[in-house]
């Protein structure tokens, strides 16, 4: 997932399949830490004993005629957390200040809100994952109500792979004109009737697993309260009924060639929807082929 500055003051992440994402733990001064930070590709041993160094819970690896008395260990561990929280905050706001207006004119910033966001950001030390909070901290400075206390729960708790998942979805998706409602189009038919209930062009289904969606992905979506995992449909479409969509930022413009054509999809939650506002514009050229390839058997693109 590769971060960019957006044109505009509305936060985007742009995902990138190939860009390889590393968890890394935020730096502490030399004489507060001593230790160096998990080399990847250690050994898991290796890897839990430099955490534990890091993290100054290694007293007990330590002999005891050398070991720092436990309440020492304790407010050293005290110290070094406040210094890294302190730290990630402030790499936060620094981030954050890049994709705020110099002269554009906002309402007042809610305290309570920001308050709230700093109990949860603060131990966020992942640089993608920092960006991220600085682009939700941004969006609501610059549009107050953006960003609801919910979704700022839900997203403390999504990891790195999440907010991918989040991002691969977002790829897939159409937007109403409004930009309110996001929705992931599974197919499409004919309401049954006399004279095609045996056409078998009369169903047709997306593959979302073939562009790299799987059912697994969509319950993981769910169960972060991002996607409604029950699909929905369209109300029937009456004979040259036109929907309007925009697909990463394109118009996508659908004419029902006849009488009782349904659309199903998968709608994201408001949660969902608030987030997504993070992602940006990345259309998947393959899917748009096979989507405007079964939707053209009932509509005109």
């Amino acid at each position: 997932m590769k971060i960019t500055k957006p044109a505009t003051n509305t936060p985007a992440v742009v995902p990138a399949s190939s860009t390889k994402l590393e968890a890394t733990p935020a730096k502490v001064p030399a004489k507060e830490s001593g230790h160096q930070t998990s080399v990847s590709g250690a050994s898991s041993q290796m890897q839990l004993l430099n955490l534990a160094k890091q993290f100054v819970l290694d007293g007990g690896l330590v002999s005891p005629d050398k070991q720092m008395p436990l309440e020492d260990r304790s407010r050293k561990r005290e110290r070094l957390l406040s210094l890294r929280k302190q730290q990630n905050m402030e790499s936060i706001i620094q981030k954050a200040l890049a994709y705020c207006s110099e002269s554009e004119i906002t309402d007042k910033a809610d305290q309570d809100w920001f308050n709230r966001f700093i109990s949860l950001a603060e131990e966020v030390s992942n640089k993608t994952m920092q960006e991220l909070w600085a682009k939700i901290l941004s969006g609501e400075i610059s549009q107050p109500g953006t960003f609801s206390l919910k979704a700022l729960k839900i997203f403390r708790n999504m990891s790195i792979n999440d907010a991918k998942l989040l991002a691969k979805a977002c790829s897939l998706a159409v937007k109403d004109q409004g930009k309110k409602n996001i929705r992931i189009i599974s197919g499409s038919y004919i309401q049954p009737g006399l004279f095609n209930f045996f056409d078998k062009n009369r169903e047709q289904n997306l593959n979302l697993s073939h562009h790299g969606l799987s059912y697994a992905d969509l319950l993981t979506l769910s169960d972060n309260n991002l996607l409604f995992i029950q699909e929905t449909e369209s109300s029937s479409l009456a004979k040259g009924e036109q929907l309007h969509f925009l697909y990463n930022g394109s118009p996508l413009d659908l004419t029902a060639k006849g009488a009782n054509t349904v659309i199903r999809f998968y709608k994201f939650t408001p949660v969902g929807t608030e987030l997504a506002s993070l992602i940006g514009d990345n259309a998947e050229t393959k899917y748009l082929d096979e989507l405007k390839l079964k939707l053209g058997h009932h509509f005109q693109l």
